[in-house]
């Protein structure tokens, strides 16, 4: 088995979802015997954002320029990743109520017509299935179901969404948020964050 881990934060040692994500591959390696780690860290090895020529690419337009070759072949690098991997861990903060534009950028090498999804008459198939999705997210506010701001949430509903029209449907969240409110508020949420991922099946 093969699990890809990501991480997005800017934060470095202060990231919150850094932490988890690393809890969770680490929970998840010593529970699955032989499993592989292939990390994918977009703050120390950004991907650009996606440039017309590897947008047609993905459509089977081939690159004419060096640079652009070389952007292409990566893509293709990342999306194999993402393939061949049974688990994918994601660190996914929320930045002004959605995602990291480095996170972003990372998914728009997913979304190819013909690898993870295709259009027919009957309408969209996500062929991505079979994947199991582990999502660290970390929130300075409450965004959660019954908050006041959750109508603001653009970060997980937008992951559920991306993914589900990939074709996955195994999708977990491992939330902490109110990390902003108070000291006190931030360590119970790094608390019940790092119980939920102590009680992950392999």
């Amino acid at each position: 088995m093969k699990l890809l881990h990501v991480d997005a934060s800017i934060l470095n040692e202060q990231s919150v979802s850094r932490q988890l994500t690393a809890a969770i591959a680490q929970r998840l390696t010593q529970a699955t015997p032989g499993l592989q780690v292939v990390r994918a860290d977009l703050v120390t090895q950004p991907v650009a954002h996606l440039s017309a020529a590897e947008f047609l690419a993905f459509r089977g337009v081939e690159p004419q320029d060096g640079d652009t070759k070389l952007a292409v072949a990566r893509n293709a690098s990342l999306l194999d990743d993402f393939l061949a991997a049974d688990i994918v861990v994601i660190g996914a903060p929320m930045y002004n109520f959605t995602l990291p534009t480095q996170l972003r950028a990372w998914l728009d090498r997913l979304a190819v017509p013909g690898k993870t999804f295709q259009y027919s008459e009957s309408g969209v198939e996500g062929l991505a299935k079979g994947k199991r999705i582990i999502v660290a997210s970390s929130r300075g506010g409450l965004y959660g179901e019954g908050a006041p701001a959750a109508f603001l949430d653009h970060q997980e509903t937008y992951l559920r969404g991306f993914f589900g029209f990939l074709g996955v449907t195994d999708i977990v969240f491992v939330r902490a948020e109110g990390l902003a409110i108070s000291p006190e508020s931030r360590s119970a949420a790094i608390e019940a964050a790092t119980a939920q991922i102590e009680t992950l099946a392999a």
